[in-house]
């Protein structure tokens, strides 16, 4: 089933509520005059607060995507859709949950 496709004026945060910095290697693929994001793509986080219960701070600061389009692709690689399956990560790598997409464009859509 097709999904709106995410760019970089799409909006994302980590599962406590951080912000998602979105780019791209993408040059060659605009929808609304920003550039669609890539399965390759991985992104930072900024203002995550998450904290263990023992009191160590371990915050998202990075987005690794696992799952991407299926069939649509910029320059052989999977867009993002609002249904893409990512992890965001601290910073030894220990993965905190998926992203939220809480903004996206809605004129293209992508499977």
């Amino acid at each position: 089933m097709a999904d709106a496709i995410l760019t970089t004026a799409s909006t994302l945060m980590c599962p406590h509520g951080g912000q998602v910095q979105l780019s791209t290697s993408n040059s060659q693929a605009n929808i609304e005059g920003s550039p669609a994001l890539l399965l390759s793509d991985r992104h930072t986080v900024s203002g995550c607060p998450f904290t263990l219960p023992s009191g160590t701070p371990q915050p998202c600061v990075s987005v690794q995507w696992l799952v991407g389009a299926t069939q649509t692709q910029v320059g052989g690689v999977p867009v993002l859709l609002a249904n893409s399956v990512g992890l965001c990560l601290s910073a030894a790598q220990i993965p905190q949950g998926p992203p939220s997409v809480a903004q996206v464009q809605q004129v293209v859509k992508g499977s």
